[in-house]
């Protein structure tokens, strides 16, 4: 962390990244990775425990809503770390919901769920459609208002961690406008669950069917901070999956090394062939460019405009940098690389569905040309 003081790093930062290191490091071998993909829950219960009881969960949460009163800048050491260890769980999912209840719930929502995700209950959003478009308010999904009562129609898909939450947040449209609505797992029916065939197996991920789902009016976030929540969510979620990324970039990069370090061909160390060489410091320099970007975007999250275009550019440059770090790596390893043996296919995997969740590179490149440009 020494190379980032210059950005601001705070001393929260660092001691969560000393301690985030070690733990992911022990808790997620890769072959606990590996195992855990055929597991129909997808990660550790008991890791998600002690994810709980380190206070993981209520970093971002203010302290009146018995949270750590810290923030996003603070959670980004452990998703780094999670990234590069590749341990999934519920933990991004549910930091982005309790964002999503911060910018647009009422002080009894936030009273009622806040501290339950502090404590450690797992929550999610369900906000893309079979559209594919990551511009929030696109979506057909709707709540029709009779009385006290809200009645859902439509689906959502890549609701990642819907079988686990505690909680799923789902934007909707009421009178043609976008709100979002609390959804109470417990009032969800299994057969309203559909489990998605996704490219990053190790990661849960859920279609969601709202037809006939019924909630109170009183489970609508306010319609007038619609804007705002849709705001938080793009940057917040921006932010971590950019940490994951970077994580992940390191992680493929120290992978692919180790391999050129030790196979040879023509009696020769591959490691020292220009051809693999070169390209391999050009993917940690621009791995090294992920994470200054990540940390900048991180030091100046809360800074209108300015932190909106220093999330775009850490997100663009991570995805991009993870994306072809992955290549890379599978492409040196030869025969064995195209094969679902090599790790760095779950990298690259995991790469490509981070994209799908938030926008890929030219996603990002396009958003922040609007915001220098226009």
């Amino acid at each position: 962390m020494d190379n980032l003081g210059t950005l601001g790093t705070t001393e929260e930062q660092i001691e969560l990244m000393d301690v985030a290191t070690n733990f992911c490091r022990d808790k997620s071998p890769i072959e606990k990775v590996r195992k855990l993909i055929d597991d129909d829950l997808g990660y550790d219960p008991d890791i998600w425990k002690e994810i709980g009881e380190l206070g993981w969960l209520a970093i971002a949460i203010p302290e009146a809503q018995e949270g750590v009163g810290l923030s996003m800048a603070e959670v980004v050491p452990i998703a780094e770390q999670m990234g590069r260890n590749l341990m999934n769980t519920p933990f991004a999912a549910t930091t982005l919901a309790a964002q999503a209840l911060l910018a647009g719930g009422n002080e009894q929502q936030q009273a009622a769920w806040l501290p339950k995700i502090a404590a450690g209950a797992a929550a999610t959003l369900a906000l893309q459609e079979d559209n594919g478009d990551w511009d929030r308010n696109n979506i057909a999904a709707t709540g029709t208002v009779s009385g006290d009562i809200v009645t859902l129609a439509g689906k959502k898909q890549f609701v990642i961690w819907a079988q686990s939450a505690e909680l799923i947040i789902a934007s909707i449209k009421v009178e043609g406008a976008v709100q979002f609505a609390l959804i109470e797992r417990s009032a969800i029916d299994d057969a309203a669950l559909r489990r998605e065939s996704v490219i990053d197996e190790t990661v849960r991920s859920y279609e969601l069917d709202l037809d006939g789902l019924t909630i109170s009016t009183a489970a609508l976030f306010d319609a007038a901070r619609t804007r705002e929540t849709i705001d938080r969510i793009d940057l917040a979620g921006g932010l971590i999956h950019a940490a994951e990324m970077t994580g992940g970039t390191q992680a493929v990069i120290d992978y692919t090394i180790e391999y050129l370090k030790t196979r040879k061909q023509f009696d020769k160390i591959i490691g020292s062939f220009q051809a693999l060489k070169h390209p391999t410091v050009d993917n940690y320099v621009e791995y090294e460019k992920s994470r200054t970007h990540l940390y900048s975007a991180a030091h100046c999250f809360n800074d209108q405009g300015r932190g909106e275009v220093a999330v775009h550019m850490a997100a663009s440059q991570a995805h991009g940098s993870y994306s072809h770090a992955a290549d890379r790596g599978i492409q040196f390893h030869g025969a064995f690389g195209f094969t679902h043996d090599c790790d760095a296919q779950l990298y690259r995997r995991h790469a490509i569905f981070k994209g799908a969740l938030i926008g890929d590179a030219a996603y990002h490149r396009s958003k922040l040309a609007g915001l220098l440009f226009d």
